[in-house]
């Protein structure tokens, strides 16, 4: 759930026979962050000035897509190159580093290389208060400041029981926020005295992720916007898999209508506060941003920014990640490279985050890593055109697989059944068209992506074999 700018500035490693240029690296991950914002949707009346700011820079990726819809199997797919069906993590209780001892996470390859790498905030999984950190990814750490909790819940909801299922104005101070922290630990790094030895820089911002809070300075502007638009019968077409791997999820919205029945308004409050925290994260954004600009590798930072999945405000009547929808899946994506990536430039092909790992190999100059299970997207960085090897591919729990090509969501449950929609015609993906007999070259051209996802966890963690794409 989240969102990480890599930014990279030229330092210089030397050998007995010259000095080599080595960029510096900022990953900034943003959590929970979904596609309703400016950045993607000019119409959105959530403004995201600091993402477009950084988009007209390099290039942004219209069509990006988490490798999982929830917190730890998309991190970890991202910060190891490994899908979850290479490493059976599925969950967010899954301890990734138990069933991959061995397997190096990106700021491991880069500390491998000479870098000094440091981090703060949320860039792994924070299930059980931190333990799924990694201590040997990184020199130093600064974990993510606790929660600051109102006393009472603020959306006067108890049967929504969890702390985190809470929204409203707090705290009253930005610089009481976990994120404002994370970001001032950045600016300390990016402002203060450099070694010799390049930079890796993880910034991990909490929000939007819930409880949705954020100072009353963000809440203003959203006051009685617009709510997402929902469809009322849009679960009557739904096949069996859908229905078995959902409703479980089912409570999520079923409670927040109940909370609507109790004190009427509240789903307006909760849409607006998610809009809140959007906009808060943006502003911590532009305070990294703003420091960076003023540090003397600014002008040569290659950024990447991105979130860890979407996230549904009522959209197909579910709140929350954890499906294989369009709007739990599609995230921002934006990548600057200078001297690679042409400024204010869109790539609109489909791509997974399993494709960052190597990516920033690449950019960096490292070894290609062949285990990964992504593909560079350095050849779109130079031409947005340039056709990928193959589609976005996204997994949620063992068996439920979706493939995102330009036009169309194809979804394969674990029980066989499917999905299919049309985004040319229905990009609110109302109409369940997987079993219209016109669409059954359309069904077959995306079932051949499947082997990518099917395999079970291998030993070996071997590279799957690849087909190009027609």
């Amino acid at each position: 759930m989240m969102w990480f700018v890599l930014s990279v500035g030229l330092s210089y490693l030397v050998s007995p026979s010259f000095a080599k240029p080595r960029p510096d690296v900022l990953f900034v991950a943003i959590d929970d962050m979904n596609d309703w914002i400016s950045l993607l949707d000019p119409e959105s009346p959530i403004r995201t000035p600091n993402l477009e700011r950084l988009a007209k820079r390099g290039t942004l990726f219209k069509r990006a897509y988490c490798a999982s819809p929830a917190c730890n199997p998309s991190r970890v797919a991202t910060l190891t190159g490994l899908r979850p069906t290479s490493t059976g993590v599925y969950g967010n209780k899954s301890n990734w580093r138990k069933v991959l001892p061995g397997r190096k996470t990106i700021m491991q390859q880069f500390r491998a290389a000479g870098y000094e790498v440091k981090g703060a905030g949320k860039i792994f999984h924070h299930h059980l208060d931190g333990a799924f950190h990694d201590d040997a990814s990184f020199d130093e750490f600064q974990p993510m400041a606790p929660q600051n909790m109102p006393e009472d819940k603020l959306n006067g909801a108890p049967q929504y029981g969890s702390p985190n299922t809470d929204w409203g104005e707090w705290p009253s101070e930005e610089t009481d926020t976990i994120d404002f922290k994370t970001a001032d630990y950045c600016i300390e790094v990016l402002q203060g005295d450099r070694s010799e030895e390049p930079l890796f820089l993880a910034c991990g911002i909490f929000k939007p992720h819930s409880p949705f809070f954020a100072p009353a300075i963000y809440h203003e502007p959203y006051r009685g916007m617009d709510l997402p638009e929902r469809n009322p019968d849009d679960w009557n077409d739904l096949p069996s898999g859908a229905d078995d791997l959902m409703n479980s999820k089912r409570w999520f919205w079923t409670g927040m209508m109940e909370v609507e029945d109790q004190s009427s308004g509240s789903y307006q409050r909760f849409i607006e506060a998610y809009a809140a925290c959007c906009a808060f994260a943006d502003a911590q954004l532009g305070r990294v941003l703003d420091a960076l600009d003023a540090s003397p590798r600014g002008k040569e930072t290659i950024v990447v920014l991105w979130s860890d999945h979407g996230f549904h405000l009522g959209e197909k009547d579910h709140i929350e990640k954890f499906a294989l929808w369009e709007k739990a899946n599609r995230i921002p994506m934006i990548v600057v490279a200078p001297g690679v990536t042409t400024p204010g430039s869109v790539c609109n092909a489909p791509v997974d985050l399993t494709a960052l790992y190597p990516t920033l190999l690449e950019l960096a100059g490292l070894p290609e890593d062949s285990r990964a299970d992504g593909d560079s997207l350095v050849p779109q960085l130079k031409n947005p055109d340039h056709e990928r090897p193959s589609p976005a591919l996204m997994t949620y729990g063992r068996g439920n697989h979706a493939v995102r090509t330009k036009r169309w969501r194809y979804i394969r449950y674990a029980d066989g059944t499917e999905e299919l929609y049309d985004h040319e015609l229905d990009p609110e993906e109302w109409t369940n068209v997987a079993s219209a007999p016109e669409h059954v070259a359309v069904l077959k051209e995306h079932r051949q992506w499947l082997f990518m996802v099917e395999a079970d966890p291998v030993a070996d963690l071997k590279r799957k074999p690849k087909i190009k794409s027609k």
